[in-house]
C-alpha cells in the first residue's frame, strides 16, 4: 500500500508542482492538502490568496482540504501550537507522510525536519535541489499557470505583483531574484495546470501595500462579473 500523505499547500507554483509530481513520481498518495489561513483576513497566510480560491484549487485538485487557522498577528509559538494540532489529527487520521515544496532553503528544511521528529509523520521534498531556473521554465512549458500575488518590493520592483508566472517574466527578472521566488522576491497563486481538473477562472482586483509587501487581490472570476451586473 502506498504510504498517505498530506501536501503543505501554500497555493502557490511550488506547492502545485509538488503535487503534480508527487503523484507521478513517489510511491506515496496524497490524501490531502494543508494549509495555513490568516483567520482574521481569511487568507491563504504569506500569499493573501482569498479561501474561495483556496478552496477553488482543492477541488480542482480532486482532494480534501485541511485550514490550519492562525490568529493575526501570529507569533512563532502560536503558529507551532496550531501546526503541533495539525500534526495531530493527521497522524489519527493514518497519514505518514507530510510533503513540502521547498527548493534549496536549508534552514527551513531543517525546521520542518525537526518539527515532524518523532511525530511518526515523514517529511519529504519532491523539489529539493533542483536548479531554479530550470525548473521555473520546467513548470510553465509543463501547463502550469500562476499569478504573482506578493512581491517584497526590497527585492523586486511592485510593477511585477499581478503578473503571469511566464517567460517573459522569467526574462525581465533582476540576477539578484531567484526564478522561483525561494528567498521571498515573490509569492504566486497556480490556477492551471496538470495537476488540476479544470482551470480556475480569476480577475485581477486591487493591488496595495501592506505591511512591507505589494499584494494583488485576485478575485474569482464570478465575483468580478457578479458586481459588474448589479
Amino acid at each position: 500500500m502506498k504510504a498517505r500523505a498530506l501536501l503543505s499547500w501554500s497555493s502557490g507554483k511550488d506547492s502545485a508542482w509538488a503535487l503534480h509530481q508527487l503523484r507521478r513520481q513517489h510511491d506515496v498518495e496524497v490524501v490531502g492538502l494543508l494549509t495555513t489561513v490568516n483567520e482574521v483576513a481569511d487568507r491563504v497566510a504569506m500569499h493573501a490568496v482569498r479561501s474561495a480560491l483556496l478552496r477553488a484549487q482543492a477541488e480542482a485538485a480532486c482532494l480534501p482540504l485541511h485550514v490550519v487557522p492562525i490568529p493575526s498577528p501570529c507569533s512563532n509559538a502560536e503558529y507551532e501550537t496550531a501546526m503541533s494540532l495539525a500534526i495531530e489529527r493527521a497522524r489519527a487520521d493514518r497519514i505518514s507522510v507530510m510533503a513540502f515544496g521547498d527548493l534549496f532553503l536549508e534552514d527551513i528544511r531543517s525546521y520542518r525536519i525537526e518539527k515532524l521528529s518523532g511525530t511518526g509523520i515523514a517529511p519529504l521534498f519532491p523539489l529539493w535541489g533542483l536548479p531554479t531556473p530550470t525548473l521555473a521554465r520546467d513548470m510553465i512549458a509543463g501547463g502550469l499557470r500562476a499569478r504573482l500575488t506578493c512581491v517584497d518590493p526590497k527585492q523586486l520592483a511592485p510593477s511585477f505583483a499581478g503578473r503571469e508566472f511566464d517567460a517573459a517574466l522569467l526574462d525581465e527578472l533582476p540576477p539578484n531574484v531567484d526564478p522561483c521566488g525561494e528567498r521571498g522576491e515573490f509569492h504566486t497563486f497556480a490556477y492551471d495546470g496538470p495537476m488540476f481538473h479544470g482551470k480556475i477562472s480569476v480577475e485581477a482586483g486591487e493591488v496595495v501595500e501592506r505591511g512591507g509587501f505589494v499584494f494583488a487581490d485576485l478575485l474569482p472570476a464570478s465575483s468580478e462579473q457578479e458586481r459588474a451586473g448589479r
